[in-house]
């Protein structure tokens, strides 16, 4: 969609409202430039996280590991 700064001026709260609703830019033209309204969303924290191999051997066994409790003189 494009409008003139004029017709954005009347209607800018429906506008905006629009496009969180469609996320559909909208485009503004003055002065020959074009600006847009664009939504911009913004991605969970998680997805910037990055799998990694990081268990050496079968999986399956550690269902069964034992931690032991620990003991500073026998451990030292």
């Amino acid at each position: 969609m494009s409008m003139s700064l004029t017709a954005l001026r009347q209607q800018l709260f429906s506008v905006v409202d629009q496009v969180i609703a469609t996320g559909i830019p909208v485009e503004i033209k003055r002065n020959g430039h074009i600006i847009k309204i664009v939504l911009d969303d913004k991605k969970s924290k998680l997805a910037n996280l990055v799998e990694h191999d990081c268990i050496v051997g079968d999986p399956e066994e550690l269902v069964d590991l034992s931690v032991q409790e620990w003991d500073a003189k026998n451990n030292i």
